[in-house]
């Protein structure tokens, strides 16, 4: 086996064995973002291999996957379904598709009917297989632990209420554009947000393309903060970025995400009660 290969082995299909508590292990792999669609979390670098949840399967995350998997499939964005045909009419057919059932920020912002659903809906929809792929993978990586330490009932929840959040708020920045907006990257920004403030020591195997994609290990603090500093020199146009890539969805749901963890499980400050007074004392 080639160098390369044993590299790519690693960073795929490497399983992440048990740590200590606060450093435990995540690893997974990010993608490149397709156009007309919301894009995939993580353009610039690569995390890889999964992360292990010990509080039992991690069902909710699992089935957001299958039911994300599902929906491309049997849509046009595949192509293997013969009932959209083939060229033009797959075109045609994939344009009206993501339309239904995508963020269209003019739609949305004037209220029409059905428009209001479409923040959720638009979480299962994605445009091909590299923004499938991407986004799976790093949900696979981090929802694990943070479902595990969420629950799955407020997990479920908070996954789609940051997601159709996140959506909502890039439509309402561009209340005037007509530009289709599908992806569940705005509910996995906001994963890695609650990820970032619950398992900041956990150690992460990254790929960088200009270190050569070596892959390097770092704690998820290290790789998740520099991963929001691209999203926001992309957002902000001081970075190279996709113009078809919704980057203020990305950088909404991160912030919804980690401050729903701060606000969640942050530690209250211990307030010490006065001493009792020794034999001698007299009490206050």
């Amino acid at each position: 086996m080639s160098p390369w290969q044993q590299t790519a082995r690693r960073a795929l299909g490497a399983v992440a064995r048990r740590a200590p508590r606060g450093t435990r292990r995540t690893t997974g792999t990010g993608a490149g973002c397709p156009p007309e669609d919301g894009g995939s979390p993580a353009p610039g670098a690569a995390v890889s291999g999964p992360g292990r949840a010990d509080g039992g399967t991690p069902v909710v995350t699992w089935a957001l996957i299958a039911v994300c998997c599902a929906v491309f499939l049997v849509g046009p964005g595949s192509g293997l379904n013969p009932a959209y045909g083939t060229g033009d009419a797959l075109a045609a057919a994939r344009g009206a598709y993501f339309a239904r059932w995508g963020v269209i920020p003019a739609e949305l912002a004037g209220g029409a009917p059905g428009a209001l659903l479409t923040p959720f809906t638009a979480l299962f929809v994605h445009g091909n297989w590299l923004h499938l792929l991407g986004n799976m993978l790093f949900l696979y990586v981090f929802g694990a632990m943070t479902e595990e330490h969420l629950g799955r009932l407020r997990f479920t929840l908070f996954y789609l209420g940051a997601g159709a959040a996140a959506l909502a708020a890039y439509a309402a920045a561009n209340a005037d554009s007509e530009q289709t907006l599908i992806g569940a990257s705005g509910a996995i920004s906001a994963v890695l947000g609650a990820f970032l403030f619950l398992f900041p020591k956990a150690r992460v195997t990254s790929l960088f393309p200009f270190l050569f994609f070596l892959p390097l290990r770092f704690p998820a603090r290290v790789v998740l903060v520099f991963w929001f500093v691209l999203q926001w020199l992309a957002a902000t146009g001081l970075g190279q970025g996709s113009p078809a890539v919704a980057y203020l969805a990305h950088l909404v749901g991160f912030a919804i995400g980690f401050l729903y963890a701060w606000g969640r499980f942050r530690r209250p400050a211990r307030v010490r009660p006065p001493a009792a007074a020794t034999e001698g004392d007299s009490q206050p």
